[in-house]
């Protein structure tokens, strides 16, 4: 196989049909790339509508120098067909909490989320046209910059999943002569 093809696929998705599939059927090569999350479908896929504003990869490439956002705009999960996402991509069709699928000049691409225990699967399936050699070698720029994506959408969901994990702390409340909270001491 291709070096820079697969990362983190497991037997079976890479023959998982995805929408981006019949976007670009043409497509001279096809690279599958995929994660754990532990963290449930819906904040994975509100960090994926977060790909409308920045990249989440490398940003002195991707994006300008600028730091990809690390708090997540609800606003931005309201979705629909033809917004803009990193700039160069357009959202082709969406499937809400499920799955984008983008398209630019001559690559599209399909992030597809599903349950997996406790958290989620995050598999993205990005096809490149044109000349098969170029495509190669597209594909495996991208697996360094997909890779560092997705690495830090992990990242963000699972800490956005952890802190919801985390009960609210209520303050301990004072005796209001002693200033004791001990429940049985001062009560």
């Amino acid at each position: 196989m291709t070096p820079g093809l697969t990362w983190g696929v497991r037997p079976g998705e890479r023959t998982t049909p995805l929408p981006c599939d019949g976007v670009l059927p043409s497509a001279g090569v096809r690279a599958d790339r995929a994660i754990s999350i532990a963290a449930p479908p819906s904040i994975v896929f509100g960090w994926l509508c977060q790909l409308r504003v920045a990249p989440y990869s490398y940003d002195s490439l991707d994006n300008l120098g600028r730091r990809s956002p690390r708090r997540r705009d609800p606003e931005l999960t309201h979705l629909a067909v033809g917004q803009r996402f990193m700039t160069i991509f357009v959202l082709r069709s969406y499937l809400d909490g499920r799955q984008i699928t983008l398209r630019s000049k001559g690559v599209a691409v399909t992030y597809a989320i599903r349950p997996e225990g406790e958290g989620s699967r995050l598999h993205a399936r990005v096809l490149f046209a044109g000349p098969r050699l170029l495509a190669q070698a597209l594909a495996l720029g991208d697996l360094l910059m997909m890779r560092k994506q997705l690495l830090t959408l992990k990242s963000l969901a699972e800490t956005e999943a952890d802190h919801r994990r985390i009960p609210a702390l209520t303050p301990a409340r004072s005796h209001p002569r002693t200033g004791s909270t001990h429940p049985r001491r001062g009560w």
